[in-house]
């Protein structure tokens, strides 16, 4: 299956029926429209039955209508700007409950992700952090605070790790930051759609100097998890201008409580000295019994 719907409906276009051919009319017009339809609303909007529009999605590729419409989603995702995503977002919560819909989207995320994540790749990647000379942690623009948490825990379990900042002096600062990597070192990028082009830049030149890499990112076929050794993969949607990163921060969590069992030395002793620190430097409120 392309990557791209459009790309799988120009494809198969010689093959269309007339009513098929209005579906595809409609939706190369309207694709942030239909992608948030039903199969009847698509069927209402290119004047078609819905046993059509069902047909048309597997006509194209698709097992069936909601993988069909996913692929849609997944699209405008990446092909839509902030202000259209605003567009379609007001759309989709126009009489809805908006807490509802978000919390509901984020649990059926992290669902999703729990089916999806290939185990074998998430051991295979804590065993490649654990055993890493150094370890990079790359990040930016809205994954930037997904690289600090991680950061912030990794800096608590190894000597070794470092979190790639971003800032507004772009690129050639993140090559700064990285230009030591080696073979014995391993890079773990994070990007969502939009995707960062500085990140897939920095995983490029990652894997040029023989770096093992590591993706967190939505999809197998996104150009980061192309690119990388190991790929991990969370489920993200679209929510308004933004995208939820619930998943993805879970699947994090996940990541650093497995590589905590493999980090050097006594766990439970390096907190200990840790707390005693934090105590004689008050940096928590004691709160009475």
């Amino acid at each position: 299956m392309k990557n791209d719907i459009l790309s799988a409906i120009d494809s198969a276009s010689g093959n269309f029926s007339k009513g098929q051919k209005r579906i595809a009319e409609y939706i190369r017009a309207h694709y942030d429209k239909a992608a948030f339809m039903t199969a009847n609303k698509l069927a209402l909007k290119a004047d078609v039955s819905e046993s059509t529009v069902v047909r048309f999605a597997s006509e194209i590729g698709y097992d069936g209508y909601p993988e069909m419409r996913r692929a849609l989603q997944d699209m405008i995702r990446i092909r839509l700007t902030s202000v259209q995503r605003i567009q379609v977002a007001k759309t989709i919560m126009e009489s809805r409950d908006i807490l509802q819909h978000v919390l509901s989207t984020d649990i059926e995320q992290i669902r999703l992700t729990i089916e999806e994540t290939d185990r074998g790749d998430f051991t295979r990647a804590v065993d490649e952090i654990a055993g890493a000379e150094n370890i990079y942690i790359l990040g930016l623009r809205s994954s930037s605070f997904l690289a600090n948490f991680m950061g912030f825990y990794f800096n608590l379990l190894f000597r070794n790790s470092r979190v790639v900042n971003d800032s507004t002096s772009g690129e050639v600062e993140v090559f700064e930051q990285i230009v030591r990597l080696s073979e014995k070192d391993v890079l773990i990028a994070i990007s969502f759609p939009r995707y960062s082009r500085r990140t897939i830049r920095a995983m490029q030149y990652a894997k040029e100097v023989g770096a093992k890499t590591i993706a967190i990112t939505d999809s197998r076929s996104s150009p980061l998890a192309r690119l990388s050794d190991i790929p991990l993969c969370a489920r993200s949607d679209m929510v308004s201008f933004l995208d939820t990163l619930v998943a993805p921060l879970s699947l994090v969590n996940a990541l650093i409580v497995a590589v905590s069992e493999k980090a050097p030395g006594d766990l439970y002793a390096n907190f200990e000295r840790l707390e005693r620190i934090w105590d004689e430097c008050g940096l928590y409120e004691k709160l009475d019994d």
